[in-house]
């Protein structure tokens, strides 16, 4: 049984192997990681996807690295703690927006948070004031919600992101 393991959560309208999720995986299984992405569509509270990510982290007994965009930025940080994430990579995580509960205490894991200062879903501000309270690495790029013309550039943080996990 692999001991690295990596669990993607996608954002709410988006499904469990969009682009970047997709992008991502390729990046860690050529490092020797294991990857699951979580299904939630026809989820619709955040508390009941939630849910869904801490049972698929359940199934495994290892400390998963969490990856998350936009709501599933949100969901990777609240299940953190709870799982004892190795680490966690946000992309435009959806902080501090109407709808959503309060984030629960999260890890103390090594963190990566990436937004785009274009972004018109989630306001850039949330992911700076979460990754400077955390004194998390933060990539801030000439981008919008999506990413899509980062992908490149976010691949390679999410390697050298992977490569400097202890093992």
């Amino acid at each position: 049984m692999s001991t690295r393991r990596v669990v993607f959560s996608h954002g709410k309208e988006s499904g469990p192997w969009g682009t970047k999720i997709t992008a991502l995986a390729v990046v860690a299984r050529a490092d020797g990681w294991t990857v699951e992405s979580v299904d939630y569509r026809g989820i619709d509270s955040a508390e009941g996807r939630l849910q869904a990510l801490l049972t698929a982290c359940s199934a495994s007994p290892v400390p998963p690295v969490l990856v998350g965009s936009s709501l599933g930025g949100w969901l990777t940080a609240a299940a953190s703690r709870s799982v004892a994430a190795r680490g966690m990579f946000l992309m435009a995580p959806a902080f501090d927006m109407p709808g959503l509960p309060p984030l629960p205490p999260v890890a103390d894991c090594p963190t990566v948070v990436v937004h785009g200062w274009q972004d018109d879903i989630v306001p850039v501000d949330h992911g700076l004031a979460f990754a400077r309270a955390r004194r998390a690495t933060l990539h801030l790029v000439d981008d919008d919600h999506r990413l899509t013309a980062s992908l490149p550039r976010v691949c390679v943080w999410f390697g050298e992101f992977l490569v400097s996990l202890p093992e």
